[in-house]
């Protein structure tokens, strides 16, 4: 799986990356993966298009992870990022639907 994820990177197949590493539960990978992205020419639309396309329990994973990122200052641009992704993309009715979102929120405040 670990070669798998490599070669995904490196191809800049980011999307399948991104599934892949929310499935082994890798909040440190997905970061990286995030990071990646971020970095290719255009990145926060790449960016915008890899969340849009996550499945709903994806996006639930993303938003846990992206809690702990943005309490370090090296992470909580990256978590930012995904932050206004979601907020952009998904209804307010559908955000109340995810699950950990009420406590999501009360850490994300503090830090936003």
């Amino acid at each position: 799986r670990e070669q798998e994820l490599s070669n995904l990177l490196h191809e800049k197949r980011y999307l399948k990356a991104l599934g892949l590493a929310i499935s082994l539960d890798r909040p440190h990978t997905v970061l990286m993966v995030v990071k990646a992205i971020l970095k290719e020419s255009d990145g926060r639309k790449h960016l915008e298009e890899n969340i849009v396309r996550l499945r709903k329990d994806q996006k639930e994973a993303v938003l846990t992870f992206l809690v702990t990122w943005n309490t370090n200052s090296r992470n909580c641009h990256e978590a930012q990022a995904v932050i206004e992704t979601l907020l952009k993309h998904e209804a307010p009715d559908s955000l109340l639907q995810y699950s950990g979102i009420k406590p999501a929120v009360e850490s994300l405040l503090p830090y936003t």
